[in-house]
């Protein structure tokens, strides 16, 4: 799990450090490598892709490479507001769709909630997600590029890592029992 974390982390910590090293350019084409190389990395690992890894290796290949083809910047501040804004949209369209919502479809063997509490925890997501694309929207707006590549290596997944802990006290009660 730890090791995962830290897989996962790699391409944004790769996109940090060719950022500080070079600049957003050179960084952005080291992003698309590193989340195609993720990609591969579970596909060997676990014979499975990730489709969440791939929506944004996909997401981080088209405005990548507008941004390197245009030596725009602003394609590259959008990536992330548009899989926020994915995952936020897939997150809501499963209250429509299918007979239980997107969380409660993923594998998992620790916890046991009734189908409404599901729905809860899945929409505070929805939510959740909306608002990091919006937040990405109003720092790539209002900062320097600087303070955007910071925030979106660290603050967003620190955001997300206080956003799981919040869930921790209300979701202990549906742990199962080993």
């Amino acid at each position: 799990m730890a090791m995962n974390f830290i897989l996962d982390l790699a391409p944004a910590l790769l996109f940090f450090g060719t950022y500080a090293a070079l600049d957003l350019y050179a960084a952005t084409a080291v992003l698309i490598v590193a989340l195609f190389a993720l990609v591969a990395i579970y596909w060997l690992r676990q014979h499975r892709i990730h489709k969440m890894h791939l929506v944004t290796a996909l997401a981080a290949a088209v405005f990548g490479g507008l941004t390197l083809y245009l030596r725009d910047p602003a394609f590259i501040k959008l990536k992330p507001t548009v899989v926020y804004g994915l995952l936020s949209a897939a997150l809501l369209a499963s209250h429509f769709v299918g007979r239980r919502v997107l969380l409660a479809r993923i594998p998992q063997h620790t916890l046991r909630m009734p189908d409404p509490v599901w729905r809860r925890v899945n929409f505070a997501w929805v939510l959740f997600f909306a608002a990091c694309a919006a937040l990405n929207l109003w720092v790539a707006r209002h900062f320097s590029e600087r303070v955007w590549v910071g925030f979106n290596t660290f603050g967003f997944t620190v955001l997300t890592l206080l956003f799981l802990m919040a869930h921790a006290p209300f979701l202990s009660r549906y742990v199962a029992d080993s």
